[in-house]
């Protein structure tokens, strides 16, 4: 049964990433970048908390809370670049 879930798992992600990965390649606009890069920082904190709970542990915690900060730093930059941008 575990198997079966960690394959469903697998290619829900996979899809999500591969439909993120084209609006990040040709996304019109400096936004629409921003907003897949932030889909695909989420897909990867969603797949390590996946494994922390199939595999019961927490120790990739840390690395969960690493990568939330980085998603929230490269939001703030993107949406101060395109303001003052637009000025």
């Amino acid at each position: 049964m575990t198997g079966v879930l960690v394959a469903v798992i697998a290619a829900i992600f996979a899809v999500a990433a591969a439909v993120a990965l084209v609006r990040l390649v040709r996304g019109p606009s400096i936004l629409d970048r921003a907003v897949a890069s932030d889909v695909l920082l989420t897909e990867v904190m969603c797949l390590i908390g996946a494994e922390m709970v199939i595999n019961r542990h927490a120790d990739t915690l840390p690395l969960m809370l690493i990568i939330a900060a980085v998603g929230v730093f490269g939001t703030v930059a993107v949406a101060r670049f395109v303001a003052r941008r637009d000025q």
